[in-house]
């Protein structure tokens, strides 16, 4: 038996075709419960990972032909590389609740318990009887279990504890809150809550509530309808079964009215055990292995593939005859287990390797071909590429991609260079019909496809530099800036209508709520008090919660879209507040909701999918690919939220009604433009028609989902993350800017670690969306869901000013928390928006950073700031420019130049 050791290789080509297949894992969801919508790092241990270090490939001559492999041993290296793979699996499991009581009447204990293994913690508050409304309250001293910690004033936080049980030989974790029946205790809210992703699990994106007493009075969100006592998943709707049975007739006889007062506490509780669905989110991790040679007496091609993939796995595979990478079948001879798959590709099952774990193929190819493409199918609704890209294998030099010319860091923009002969008129029109022409290349589908992931952050990169350039000609020329001018030159130049994304370039963005601000039921009237101030602080736009009646008191699960009475306040004051902010100079964006929809009515089957109000839709208008709403709609265009049926945008009608109702947003409320919720769930071309048509100064998209780890520790390298976000904002044609998720999570990680080092990526540039298309980044470090009370994913406790410090000196347009804009971080804060509107720092300024290391970042802006952030030293160096000290404070420091 002759083993041959193929040591790991360096490059990989990856490109985009049209006529390449496109998939999408499309995993199993969850059956009962659902992740909160708003998506949260996901799990990165290894206790569910078969990842392995990188193995020598090997190949067994009792396997195969013995004179292939003598032929390949003996063969030229092409190529060589062991590449990971890395997927998201759901692991299903259980919740379970149980109510039982102890060793008398009066003694009472819930048991909630997870057969998942992690570090499950319990989010649970209770009602207390004469106050049964939706808002929770923390429990009395003697009911919080040991290890409970107090979240604010209005929720506990208990860890659940491995059993001494096992379950079907798992582990169990589970926690125990022990309670007299004689307490004033109404009912039991909870959540559970997954700390190692930060994941929430509800039921359908409501809390869970144990009702302990047989009658609750409704309030605004119908908590509390006559249902007797049992577990409800907030308003949404009543389970199957009862968990708990209030008594038909007062034990006594009294009447029954008496025993409807909850201040008579009459009820008689029953025991109970229920147990539902949990689907955990886990990263596996696995390799893929592929060694391309030249046999120097055939001429021939020989490829060998293996992975530590477990079970079936078929690889789906061509040829290329050219750079233009079209998929081609070619001659035979093919592996054993080879079928043709549309005359377009082959499909090929590998072969087992001892033990199971894993599979390999060797394959022989003729002369005359540059590439090998292929993808993995590991099942009928997974397929595995590279970074989202088919693997493309070169067999000869040719086949390199061409190098894209790249721009050093340290020169910035390009410096003007007018000729005098030249009118500046002339060089303007210039200029814009280069960005018109790069936006319309780019655009294009078939630009996309046959354009390198490279190809296209040049093209970005070079519409920016275009830009910044535009920008400088214009303050130059320009000492007050005038957007009136600005749009009346675009309409002049050009009747194409290209929406930028981005307002003027110089906003600086306030996000006017939290979690809580609708507990108050008057936060529009308490926002018009602080008007005056908000725009004093610098603030150039404020983004205002969801206007719309919804299902949660927060608004992210509308209903009746015309109908504008929220938590936050009426219709009235809403349009109140718009015209206040604008009579102080600010622009106000609306948060709307668009992927998802709260049903009035069931259909014949008893399901949510049923529209009332203006927009009376029925379930065609639900998208046919989530199995809770039961949709006669086409498959989703995007990821599934769980909670409420998701619309389905390829449907006209829907299209057609969504933008007259932003367009009647607009007019009638006064809305400047629109932040985007949840804008995963459907392709980004239907956000740029409700543009187009609603014609927003400005809009940015919440584009969010995990960045990349491994073995819990976050990737340097996050240009696969990013490049999703930058691939919804051209599904868009850049006519909206998203937030700068990227961003958020690389300064977490530097900022807790100290390493800093990371804000620099492998080009010298920033690592985030800021750092390949700025104008339509929009920058920022907490938000209602990161931070507030939900705390989901929470910017580095007493490092908020360093984030302050980079996002508000930084291109991109930074978005500051109103929680951080009213705290003691004011003034602080307050300084930097200053700074930034002083010097006149915009979406596209350059950016040379002059420091990466350790315990420190800095970097140089437009030539006019210089900051460093970390407990490092640096000085800006002396030159042409006399700096001096604009805002310092704990481990960050900002410069200007005089």
């Amino acid at each position: 038996m002759s083993t041959t050791a193929l040591e790991p290789l360096r490059r990989l080509r990856y490109q985009c075709r049209r006529e390449t297949p496109r998939f999408r894992s499309n995993f199993r969801k969850a059956k009962a419960f659902s992740l909160h919508y708003a998506q949260r790092p996901l799990y990165h241990g290894s206790s569910f990972c078969n990842f392995r270090p990188p193995q020598p490939l090997s190949i067994r001559a009792s396997s195969v032909d013995t004179a292939v492999v003598e032929a390949f041993e003996s063969a030229d290296v092409l190529f060589k590389e062991t590449f990971p793979l890395k997927r998201i699996e759901k692991v299903e499991g259980n919740i379970s609740i149980k109510l039982d009581n102890g060793k008398d009447k009066e003694n009472w204990q819930l048991t909630v318990g997870c057969n998942l293994p992690g570090k499950w913690v319990l989010h649970w508050g209770v009602n207390y009887v004469n106050d049964v409304g939706s808002e929770w309250d923390q429990p009395p001293v003697e009911m919080r279990p040991p290890g409970s910690v107090p979240i604010k004033d209005y929720a506990i936080e208990t860890p659940l504890k491995k059993s001494s049980a096992v379950v079907e030989g798992d582990l169990y974790y589970e926690l125990k809150i022990s309670f007299s029946k004689n307490a004033d205790i109404a009912a039991i809210n909870f959540v559970l809550k997954d700390e190692e992703t930060g994941a929430w699990y509800q039921h359908r994106g409501r809390d869970f509530k144990v009702a302990l007493i047989d009658y609750l009075h409704e309030d605004g969100n119908k908590l509390g309808a006559k249902r007797g006592l049992g577990v409800w998943p907030g308003p949404f709707e009543q389970l199957s079964s009862l968990l708990l049975k209030s008594e038909e007739a007062h034990p006594n006889g009294e009447d029954s009215s008496e025993s409807r007062d909850p201040s008579k506490k009459t009820k008689r509780l029953e025991g109970f055990y229920e147990e539902h669905s949990i689907v955990r989110e886990v990263l596996i991790n696995n390799l893929v292995s592929v060694s391309a040679r030249k046999c120097p007496k055939t001429a021939k091609y020989l490829l060998h593939i293996e992975t530590d993939i477990p079970g079936d796995v078929v690889i789906h595979w061509g040829v290329c005859k050219d750079d233009g990478e079209k998929w081609e079948i070619p001659a035979e001879p093919y592996p054993a287990e080879t079928i043709a798959f549309k005359n377009k590709a082959l499909r090929t099952l590998l072969k087992q390797k001892q033990g199971g774990q894993g599979g390999w193929s060797l394959f022989t190819l003729d002369e005359g071909y540059v590439g090998f493409v292929f993808v993995l199918k590991i099942n009928e609704n997974t397929w595995l590429n590279y970074m989202g890209n088919d693997f493309y294998i070169p067999l000869s030099s040719s086949s390199a991609l061409p190098t894209q010319p790249r721009h050093d860091q340290s020169e910035g923009h390009r410096q003007v260079e007018t000729d005098p002969a030249v009118s500046p008129a002339v060089y303007n029109d210039r200029i814009i019909n280069e960005i018109r022409s790069l936006v319309s290349d780019i655009s294009s589908e078939k630009s996309r496809q046959m354009k390198s992931k490279e190809a296209q952050e040049s093209i970005l990169q070079e519409i920016e530099k275009l830009a910044a350039e535009a920008y400088s000609i214009f303050r130059s020329s320009i000492p007050t800036y005038s957007e009136d001018v600005v749009v009346e030159s675009e309409e002049v130049q050009s009747p194409a209508q290209i929406s930028s994304g981005t307002g003027s370039g110089f906003e600086i963005l306030c996000q006017g709520f939290n979690w809580e601000s609708h507990k108050s039921g008057r936060w529009y009237m308490e926002l018009l008090e602080r008007a005056a101030e908000i725009s004093s602080l610098g603030f150039t736009v404020v983004w205002l919660p969801p206007p719309t009646e919804s299902v949660s008191p927060e608004g992210y699960m509308p209903r009746d879209l015309y109908n504008l009475s929220s938590r936050y306040g009426n219709v009235e004051e809403l349009k109140l507040l718009v015209k206040r902010f604008h009579e102080v100079g600010i622009r106000v964006l609306g948060d709307v909701v668009l992927n998802h929809r709260c049903a009035q009515y069931k259909n014949q089957n008893g399901v949510w999918n049923i529209f009332g109000g203006r927009l009376n839709w029925d379930d065609r208008a639900v998208v046919a690919d989530d199995p809770h709403f039961e949709g006669r709609g086409n498959k989703s265009s995007g990821d599934n939220f769980h909670a409420a049926p998701n619309i389905d945008h390829s449907q006209e009608f829907v299209r057609n009604d969504l933008k007259e109702w932003l367009c009647w947003l607009r007019k009638e409320i006064g809305y400047d433009g629109w932040r985007l919720d949840f804008v995963r769930g459907f392709w980004g071309g239907y956000v740029k028609d409700y543009l187009d048509a609603s014609e927003p100064y400005f809009a940015v998209g919440e584009y969010w989902d995990s960045l990349s780890y491994t073995y819990g520790e976050m990737d340097h390298n996050q240009d696969a993350h990013r490049q999703r976000i930058i691939d919804w904002i051209n599904a868009t044609s850049g006519t909206a800017g998203a937030f700068d998720v990227t961003t958020k999570g690389v300064l977490h990680s530097a900022l807790e670690r100290c390493e800093y080092w990371r804000l620099s990526d492998q080009k010298g540039k920033p690592p985030g969306v800021v750092g390949w298309w700025p104008s339509r980044a929009v920058t920022f470090i907490e938000n209602h869901d990161t931070g507030s009370t939900q705390g989901h994913w929470r910017f580095p406790g007493g490092k908020e000013m360093q984030g302050y410090a980079y996002i508000l000196t930084h291109p991109g347009t930074p978005a500051v928390f109103y929680d951080h804009a009213f705290s003691h971080m004011r003034s602080e804060i307050s300084a930097l928006v200053s700074l930034r509107n002083r010097k006149k720092i915009h979406c596209r300024s350059t950016i040379q950073i002059t420091k990466a290391e350790r315990d420190v970042y800095a970097a140089m802006i437009d030539e006019k700031v210089a900051m460093k952030i970390g407990p490092g030293y640096y000085e800006p160096a002396s030159g042409p420019q006399r700096w001096s000290v604009a805002v310092e404070g704990k481990d960050y420091k900002v410069w200007e130049a005089s």
